[in-house]
């Protein structure tokens, strides 16, 4: 093997990490079945020679792609043709990492995977695009499953608020991938900067956040997997939907009717069997959710009105010309604050062709005013004209 292995042109430090032994007996292998039987031939130059310690390097920060590897050392004075690359390429391609992982168990109450999945479904007649999160406990294999209809960053914290409120606690840590609602940036050496508001969840809930390394999803294999039995289970048994409302009602009596109930081969245990002997291992929930309400500014017109998505919602006369705060729920609530935290309107979000909404007591003060102008006779400026 070590034989085979050096005429195909495998470097002799990875021959001895494939075999399991030290360079050192690598190379006596080599001198032993090497005995000169005549005039050692000549090793004959190549075109590619000058160029192979680039492509070794290329190879060991895993770019395998003989055609990009062509074109880079082509850019770089490389005269001939992608045949001698392919060539001195495949003999290594042996000793190319695996992917193969190994599958990291984790003791109960530990670990929560969160992942996004989306799917074409029938809501309200239209046919669209639906997004559901995933999250699932690694121990039990126990998911929560929630559809919205975006993966923003409100609706990332929102569906694990409903996960940790369905599973009536909250694991030690939660593992994501490096979407931008959760992981900002992740540098060469893995230090991983988090989204603000994602640290503020965490602190919210007391769960250490974790991010996978780029371009290893696999890390969170479970709510993966999870991801694709939604799609393969669920929305083949319920393929239309009055609302997205309607979606997670069904998805709820579905987890507990069939996803949690589901053989796990492995364990020979059900989910809920294994979550249920966990349990007591979750970390309370604390006495309020976090709020997962969008938040934004507002400038008060001085005609008592706010504009949000299209549209004007009134707030009393007295803020005409102030700055406001407000807040969005998910299910289109409008809550406006004073800048000292005082709610001072609560409006249901209308669509622009619904026109104006106003409270009426909110502009009552500025009307009585209007009330109270001075009226004329109009037959003064008739006396002026004659």
């Amino acid at each position: 093997m070590i034989r085979q292995l050096h005429q195909r042109g495998a470097h002799l430090v990875d021959i001895a990490h494939q075999i399991g032994c030290c360079e050192r007996t690598v190379r006596r292998h080599l001198a032993r079945e090497a005995a000169p039987t005549g005039r050692p031939a000549k090793p004959r130059s190549s075109k590619l020679d000058p160029y192979k310690p680039i492509i070794d390097q290329l190879l060991a920060e895993n770019v395998w792609n003989a055609e990009v590897i062509f074109q880079l050392i082509r850019e770089q004075g490389y005269p001939g043709g992608p045949t001698m690359v392919r060539s001195y390429i495949q003999p290594k391609r042996a000793l190319r990492p695996s992917k193969q992982t190994v599958r990291f168990e984790t003791p109960p109450g530990f670990q929560l995977q969160h992942d996004w999945g989306e799917i074409e479904t029938v809501i309200a007649g239209q046919c669209g695009k639906i997004n559901f999160a995933v999250n699932t406990l690694g121990y039990s294999r126990r998911f929560h499953a929630w559809a919205a209809p975006s993966q923003d960053a409100e609706h990332t914290y929102e569906s694990l608020v409903q996960a940790f409120r369905h599973f009536g606690g909250v694991p030690r840590t939660v593992l994501v991938d490096n979407q931008k609602a959760a992981v900002l940036k992740q540098d060469r050496d893995h230090r991983v900067i988090f989204n603000a508001g994602f640290l503020q969840l965490a602190n919210h809930y007391g769960f250490a956040p974790k991010a996978c390394r780029p371009q290893r999803p696999r890390t969170k294999g479970k709510t993966e997997r999870m991801v694709g039995y939604v799609k393969q289970h669920f929305f083949q048994r319920y393929r239309a939907f009055e609302s997205v409302a309607h979606l997670n009602r069904l998805l709820l009596l579905w987890l507990a009717r069939v996803a949690d109930e589901r053989p796990l081969r492995q364990f020979r245990q059900t989910p809920a069997e294994r979550f249920t002997a966990g349990t007591e291992t979750l970390q309370a929930l604390p006495a309020t959710d976090f709020d997962t309400r969008y938040h934004d500014l507002r400038q008060v017109g001085w005609d008592g009105y706010i504009e949000v998505r299209g549209n004007r919602y009134s707030v009393p006369d007295s803020y005409g010309g102030q700055a406001v705060v407000i807040r969005l729920s998910l299910d289109d609530e409008l809550t406006v604050y004073s800048t000292a935290g005082e709610a001072i309107a609560q409006h249901r979000l209308q669509s622009p062709q619904a026109g104006w909404h106003t409270v009426p007591e909110h502009h009552a003060a500025l009307w009585q005013q209007t009330l109270a102008v001075q009226q004329r006779d109009l037959r003064v400026y008739e006396e002026v004209l004659q």
